[in-house]
């Protein structure tokens, strides 16, 4: 009998559960013998000293590919070469609990690893593997910033969220006159941004890699108020910035979370709006984790599915240090060194960007 755990790490995502779904459905209609394991929050459930892992059948993965979040729990506080421990004295330090792992993952009896996570989570993966761990990565994270794939999978149902938001912003903007902004997640890059300015009509689109000018979008709002009345939308990513300026975050201050905590800059922006006088009331929506709950759509159930069933495909094959990728709409793999090598950012010369402008979609550059 052979044995894979699963895990999931970094923050939950719609479709994780299709992903853990497609893994058991394919190695219990497998001819070889398999059995699955989710280790409960990431790397953390095998590294209890009574490990908290549970086993995983087609009872416990029925119907789940429809739910959002994970049965497995999650965690961005569980890196294994980087682990939070609390000293005697009460102070907290970060060790190297590698070794023990796959200590832990061989006295358990585990063949194979699958990591379900995003940029960071890899970026373990990889380490594992170059440790000799028998690893495969499947790339999961709404901002879609890994590189290697096409799309990630939660980065659709993520947009269509926000959307879905952008378009009740636009009516109450235009009913009161007002500057709306709504902020969406997306860390370092801005793809949930630039998709739901494009498919929201928005007139203003401020993403990490285009730092924009202050002057420029005042300038586009007092030009749709030409006549004493209009309404501007704005679409800001967490990690957008002006020029010669910096992310607006802080950092997390809970222990084993060494992540800059994004967010806030809509109401940043707002404060500057105001500062300058702006013409219109200006009003701020922060989406936050609502882009990461509830049910995924349809076409993230199926490529989760599929990357699923193609991670139990490569232990299968014995082909690790792979990650699960979607490359020209076939299902693939890719190096897992190779996937995180180069963050995913929007490219200056993304079509999107150029259809964007083409609407009349500023950048405030």
């Amino acid at each position: 009998m052979k044995k894979i755990l699963v895990c999931t790490g970094g923050g939950d995502c719609p479709g994780l559960n299709a992903v853990i779904r497609g893994i058991v459905k394919a190695a219990q209609s497998d001819n070889d013998d398999y059995e699955v394991w989710g280790s409960i929050e990431a790397f953390n459930g095998i590294l209890k000293d009574e490990p908290e892992i549970i086993p995983l059948d087609n009872n416990a993965v029925s119907g789940i590919h429809v739910k959002g979040g994970t049965i497995i729990k999650t965690t961005n506080r569980g890196n294994p070469l980087n682990f939070p421990v609390q000293e005697e004295d009460g102070t907290w330090t970060n060790i190297d609990r590698s070794e023990e792992l796959m200590t832990k993952i061989k006295a358990n009896g585990f063949d194979a690893v699958i990591n379900i996570g995003g940029d960071g989570s890899q970026k373990i993966s990889q380490s594992l593997f170059e440790k000799g761990v028998n690893i495969i990565g499947v790339p999961k994270t709404i901002d879609n910033d890994l590189s290697a794939t096409d799309l990630t999978f939660g980065f659709t149902t993520a947009v269509q969220i926000a959307s879905d938001c952008f378009d009740k912003l636009v009516t109450t903007a235009s009913s009161h006159s007002r500057v709306m902004i709504m902020e969406v997640m997306g860390r370092d890059a801005g793809w949930i941004a630039l998709h739901t300015a494009i498919s929201g009509g928005a007139e203003i689109c401020l993403i990490p890699e285009i730092p924009y000018d202050l002057a420029n979008i005042i300038e586009i709002i007092n030009s749709r108020y030409d006549d004493g009345r209009g309404f501007v939308n704005i679409v800001i990513a967490e990690g957008a910035k002006p020029k010669h300026g910096t992310v607006t975050g802080k950092a997390s201050g809970e222990i084993g979370d060494q992540h800059i905590k994004l967010g806030g800059v809509g109401n940043a922006l707002r404060a500057k709006l105001d500062e300058c006088n702006c013409v219109a009331q200006v009003r701020t929506t922060i989406l936050g984790h609502i882009q990461r709950g509830g049910t995924p759509m349809a076409f993230d159930r199926i490529l989760a599915s599929a990357m699923g069933v193609k991670a139990f495909d490569l232990i299968k094959e014995g082909n690790f240090g792979q990650m699960v990728a979607l490359q020209n709409n076939e299902i693939t793999s890719v190096k897992i060194a190779d996937a995180v090598k180069t963050y995913n950012h929007v490219n200056l010369d993304h079509y999107l960007l150029k259809t964007a402008r083409s609407l009349g979609i500023s950048f405030g550059d």
